[in-house]
């Protein structure tokens, strides 16, 4: 009989076939080649199809190259740990101009992009309605302060004054509260420093007696003389019972203290041509000067200074009526007056619009004007924006915000131009929270003076937090994090060792599939897992704080050395 192979019928089974004895079998060369294959075979029908187990335990390629240990040394050097983040920029300083009119524009000074200076005509629009408005506005104003100053007036109407200096008599008693009527006479003022004296002389001395002349003023009664001066002649026709016409003369003299009014007095004037004029007959002296003090206002009474015979200045308080009316009517008139004068300062700003000159140093980022166009209230038509100080507008989140304060600067980068920002403000009573995290606004001050930086730049930022000189510090990718026999976590590095060093940990590290690479070294490439403790990090190193010294070398990575394998 012949042996024949059947092939298999499905994955995993293997056809019927005849096998001679054992004693009848060949054992040579070829029937061991023969086992080897049916061996591979069945295997790979086993571990689930002919053909995929083939390929991997024969045709599969070799393993990765596990690749060179690339390892530093510990260096002593300083190292930064910063924050992050990014903003906008905008004009430190902006300033809109806005129609309150319709009107047409007469003529344009200006064009966007310009750069123009404070006070610099920038258009003229002439608006009718505008110019009514200020006109309107500065009338009732004027009416307003105008009645104002009548309620005031009325108010000062409430105190009695003394109108010159003088001596009180025919002084009225008052009461507190007692109400009192406008016009009411509260007392007499009299000038008694100075007394007069009226006398009638014969018109045969008209053309020899003058204001100015000397006079001997006699009192009858007291038979003593006083100098006077002729103060006033008035030629009036006064006719005595003899039919003889006489003018007349008033002679003023200083009171000694002792004279009052009504006293008999005569007075002669001596002429030019050294004669004596005598007057008709005596006379009565008065005060200089008398005057009745009455009330301007009605209201019931306050204070009262009134006494009979006493000296008093040219001001002084005689009396203080009281009126609430009036208090009220002045508060409700100054309140009319604000809201009014609120109203001119808007219709002045109206009409200044339209005859409008810039307002700050800047330049002017937007125009909407032209010559001969028609305008409309609401329009805004000119926006001018100082560039030269900039605002950058960032938010610092909770873990930061501490590390920053005003007067601070902040490096910024905006497309690669890098500008300094000094921290103005953080505003703590409006951060915005979520994800776990609050941000707070900070605003930075940027010197822009040569107007490289635009509106609505978005800018990065950073800043230090923390630092650390002199540090011992290595690639932060050294640092590794994993878990020790027990199952503790812990941070290690790998340091290069001739032997085990005593603080070298045991770890519980994963063994790699087969085809990839380890992630750690071992013993036996001189390496050992030592506990550091860490500070500060940046984007490339980390700080060691302890459990590592400068010069000692560590594991960072292993290097590629086989790019084709791509299993």
């Amino acid at each position: 009989m012949t042996e024949e192979k059947t092939p298999a019928t499905s994955a995993g089974q293997i056809a019927p076939k005849f096998n001679p004895p054992p004693k009848a079998r060949k054992k040579g060369k070829k029937g061991k080649i023969i086992k080897t294959i049916i061996t591979l075979v069945v295997l790979a029908a086993i571990l689930g199809g002919g053909g995929y187990g083939l390929w991997y335990f024969v045709l599969r390629p070799e393993p990765v190259e596990q690749g060179e240990i690339y390892a530093v040394p510990a260096e002593i050097g300083s190292i930064k740990s910063t924050a992050d983040g990014s903003g906008s920029a905008k004009a430190k300083e902006s300033a809109a101009i806005t129609l309150t009119e319709g009107g047409e524009v007469r003529e344009l000074f200006v064009a966007a992009g310009d750069r123009v200076t404070a006070g610099q005509p920038l258009y003229t629009i002439y608006s009718e309605t505008a110019e009514k408005a200020v006109t309107d506005a500065q009338e009732k104003v004027n009416t307003l302060n105008q009645e104002l100053a009548e309620l005031q007036a009325d108010v000062g109407d409430l105190t009695v004054r003394a109108p010159f200096s003088g001596k009180l008599i025919n002084v009225q008693e008052f009461s507190a509260d007692q109400q009192v009527s406008e016009g009411t006479q509260i007392a007499t003022l009299v000038n008694d420093k100075k007394l007069k004296l009226s006398l009638y002389f014969s018109y045969g001395y008209e053309n020899s007696i003058a204001v100015g002349q000397s006079a001997t003023v006699s009192l009858t009664s007291m038979m003593q003389d006083y100098t006077g001066t002729v103060e006033k002649i008035n030629k009036v026709s006064y006719i005595t019972p003899e039919g003889a016409v006489h003018f007349e003369v008033v002679v003023v003299f200083d009171n000694p203290g002792t004279l009052t009014e009504g006293m008999e007095a005569s007075a002669s004037i001596h002429l030019a041509d050294g004669s004596v004029a005598y007057p008709y007959a005596a006379g009565r002296i008065a005060f200089y000067e008398s005057q009745a003090v009455l009330t301007k206002a009605s209201g019931p009474v306050r204070t009262a200074n009134l006494l009979n015979y006493a000296n008093v200045k040219a001001g002084d308080v005689l009396l203080t009526l009281g009126s609430d009316t009036i208090d009220d009517a002045i508060r409700a008139k100054q309140q009319e007056i604000s809201t009014a004068q609120e109203a001119l300062n808007t219709a002045r700003q109206a009409l200044s619009n339209f005859n409008a000159t810039a307002p700050i140093d800047g330049v002017i980022t937007a125009c909407t004007l032209t010559e001969g166009a028609q305008v409309k209230s609401g329009d805004t038509v000119i926006i001018i924006s100082n560039t030269t100080t900039m605002l950058v507008n960032i938010t610092v989140d909770d873990l930061n915000i501490s590390f920053i304060k005003p007067g601070d600067t902040v490096d910024l980068d905006w497309n690669g131009t890098t500008y300094v920002g000094t921290v103005t403000s953080i505003d703590m009573n409006n951060a915005e929270s979520g994800n776990g995290m609050t941000n707070f606004p900070v605003t930075l001050t940027v010197d822009n003076a040569d107007g490289s930086l635009i509106e609505g730049a978005w800018l990065n930022y950073s800043f230090v937090t923390s630092q650390s000189d002199e540090c011992v510090m290595i690639p932060g990718s050294a640092v590794k994090n994993v878990t020790d026999k027990d199952g503790n976590a812990c941070t290690v590095v790998f340091v290069q060792a001739e032997e085990k060093p005593d603080e070298a940990l045991e770890l519980n590290l994963p063994e790699p599939q087969e085809g990839q690479k380890r992630t750690y070294p071992t013993e036996e490439e001189g390496y050992y897992p030592v506990p550091v403790e860490t500070g500060i990090s940046d984007n490339q190193n980390a700080e060691i704080k302890s459990g590592l010294e400068a010069g000692q070398m560590v594991f960072v990575n292993y290097t590629v050395t086989d790019f084709s394998s791509g299993y």
